[in-house]
C-alpha cells in the first residue's frame, strides 16, 4: 500500500471515527435532555391533577380527570391490588395496553412499548375518598420526541458524510504536501544512481520543518559523498602516478640490462642499484598507503607515556643520523590514551621530515597545558609558503617535488600523521615561514584520572 493511500485512509478513518463519536454523543445527550424535560412536564401535570382533585371534591373525578388526560396518553387510578378505581381515561383505546402499576412511592421513568416507542410514565401515591392510599398513573407517548430523534439521526448522518468529504480532500492535499518532497528526493536519488550525478535538492524558500531538514541532510550527504569520491579518485590517480614512475624506471633498466648488461659490468651495477632503489621506493609507498587504511581502523588503546616514547625515538634518530636534536620537556612523565605504535609512527614522521628539510639543529618541546599535551618539532629549514601550508597534509602533496623525489619521499607521511592525530582526537598543525623554518605542533588530550593514577 502506497504512503499516499495510507495517509488518506488513516485521515478518513480517524475523521469518521471522530464524527461518529461526536454525533453519537450529541444524539444521546439530546435524547436524555429531551426525555428528562418530558418527564418533568408529566410530573408537573400529575401534581396539578392531584392538587385539583383535592381542591374540588364536589366535581366528579371521572369528569375532572378527562380534562387533564394527555392527547397521546392516559390517566389511571389504581388500588393496592392494581384494580382500576376509575376506568382508564385515554383518547386512544390502544394506549390501554400499557401495564398498570401500583406504588406507594412517587416515581418517573421512560419505558418502551412493544414497538419500541418511548413513553413517559409518572406514578404518584394519593389519598382517596375512603382514606386509602391509591396510585395515580399518568403516561404520555412521546411520539413527537421519537419523530424529533429520527429527524436528528438523519441530520447527523447526512452531516457526517458532508464533513467526511472535506476530510478526504484535506487528506489528499496533506498527502501531496508531505509526499512531494519525498518524491523529489526519490527522483533525485534515482538520477544520481542512473546518471552518476551529484544532483542536490533545492531547499530555498522552504519552511523550516522536518521535511526541510530531511532535504538539507540529503544535500549534506551528497556533498560528503562527492567530496570523498573525489578524494578517492585523486588518491587512486596519485597512487597510480607515484607507482608509474618507479615501474617505468625499473622497466627501463631491465631493458638496459637485457641489451648491455652482460657485456658492460658498469651498466649492470648501475641498473641493479636503480632497480633496488625504485623497488624500495615502491615498497615504502605501498606500506604507507596500507598505514593510511590501517590508521582509520579502530585499534586498541592503552595509557602511553609520551615523554618516554619521544625520548626513545630521539635516541634512535641521533644514533642513525648523527644529528643534533635537543629535547626540552617540562614534565618527566605525561600519559595519554592511545595506540603506542601509531603515536610512535607520528613522532617518526615529524622528526624525519624535520631532518629532511633542515641541516640545522632540530628542537623538540613537550609540555602540558590544561587538559592537553603539546609536542612541537621545530626546524630551521626552507620553510613552507602560506599557500602550501593549506595542502601540506593532503595525500601525495609535496612542497618541493624534485627534492622529495630524490630523497625518497612519497607525500604520504604528513597525511598519515594527520590521520593518526585525528584518530586520537587530537590536532596536528603547522606554523611556518619561508626561509626561516617550520614548527609542527601535535596536540593530544589528557585524562585527569589517568594522570592521577600515575
Amino acid at each position: 500500500m502506497k504512503l499516499k493511500t495510507k495517509i488518506q485512509l488513516f485521515s478518513s478513518i480517524f475523521m469518521l471515527a471522530l464524527i461518529v463519536l461526536v454525533n453519537t454523543s450529541i444524539y444521546f445527550l439530546f435524547y436524555k435532555i429531551s426525555s428528562s424535560n418530558e418527564l418533568d412536564l408529566i410530573s408537573e401535570q400529575t401534581n396539578a391533577i392531584v392538587e385539583t382533585l383535592h381542591s374540588n371534591p364536589e366535581i366528579p373525578k371521572n369528569e375532572l380527570l378527562h380534562a387533564f388526560v394527555p392527547a397521546n396518553g392516559l390517566i389511571r387510578i389504581l388500588d393496592e391490588n392494581e384494580k382500576e378505581l376509575i376506568p382508564t381515561i385515554t383518547k386512544r383505546p390502544a394506549f390501554r395496553a400499557l401495564p398498570a402499576k401500583y406504588s406507594d412511592q412517587e416515581s418517573k421513568e421512560i419505558v418502551k412499548d412493544e414497538n419500541g416507542s418511548p413513553i413517559a410514565v409518572v406514578v404518584k401515591p394519593i389519598i382517596w375518598e375512603d382514606g386509602k392510599v391509591v396510585t395515580i398513573q399518568v403516561a404520555n407517548y412521546l411520539f413527537t420526541l421519537e419523530e424529533t430523534m429520527r429527524t436528528l439521526l438523519y441530520v447527523l448522518v447526512a452531516a457526517s458524510f458532508i464533513m467526511l468529504i472535506p476530510s478526504i480532500i484535506g487528506g489528499n492535499v496533506l498527502s501531496k504536501f508531505i509526499l512531494q518532497p519525498i518524491k523529489q528526493l526519490i527522483q533525485t536519488m534515482k538520477e544520481n544512481t542512473r546518471e552518476e550525478k551529484w544532483k542536490k535538492i533545492d531547499v530555498q524558500n522552504r519552511s523550516k520543518d522536518e521535511l526541510y531538514e530531511m532535504e538539507k541532510t540529503f544535500n549534506e550527504m551528497i556533498d560528503h559523498l562527492k567530496e570523498n569520491f573525489e578524494k578517492q579518485e585523486v588518491f587512486v590517480s596519485d597512487a597510480s602516478h607515484e607507482l608509474k614512475t618507479p615501474i617505468s624506471i625499473i622497466k627501463s633498466y631491465a631493458e638496459l640490462l637485457k641489451r648491455r648488461g652482460k657485456s658492460h659490468p658498469e651498466v649492470f651495477d648501475e641498473s641493479v642499484h636503480a632497480i633496488d632503489t625504485e623497488a624500495d621506493r615502491m615498497q615504502q609507498l605501498v606500506n604507507q598507503m596500507l598505514d593510511l587504511a590501517k590508521n582509520k581502523q579502530k585499534s586498541e588503546t592503552t595509557l602511553v607515556d609520551i615523554y618516554k616514547l619521544i625520548e626513545k625515538v630521539v635516541h634512535i634518530f641521533q644514533a642513525a643520523y648523527e644529528r643534533n636534536i635537543s629535547f626540552d620537556q617540562k614534565e618527566k612523565s605525561i600519559y595519554v590514551e592511545g595506540n603506542e605504535e601509531q603515536l610512535e609512527q607520528i613522532i617518526y614522521i615529524l622528526l624525519s621530515n624535520a631532518l629532511q628539510y633542515s641541516e640545522e639543529e632540530i628542537k623538540l618541546e613537550l609540555y602540558q597545558q590544561h587538559d592537553a599535551v603539546y609536542f612541537k618539532v621545530i626546524d630551521q629549514g626552507i620553510g613552507i609558503s602560506l599557500e602550501n601550508q593549506k595542502r601540506i597534509f593532503d595525500r601525495f602533496y609535496r612542497v618541493d617535488m624534485a627534492r622529495t623525489r630524490t630523497s625518497g619521499g612519497t607525500g604520504l607521511g604528513l597525511s598519515i600523521a594527520k590521520s593518526i592525530a585525528d584518530a586520537h582526537k587530537g590536532t596536528l598543525t603547522v606554523d611556518s615561514e619561508e626561509g626561516k623554518g617550520s614548527t609542527f605542533t601535535l596536540k593530544l588530550p589528557i585524562k585527569n584520572d589517568s594522570l592521577n593514577s600515575h
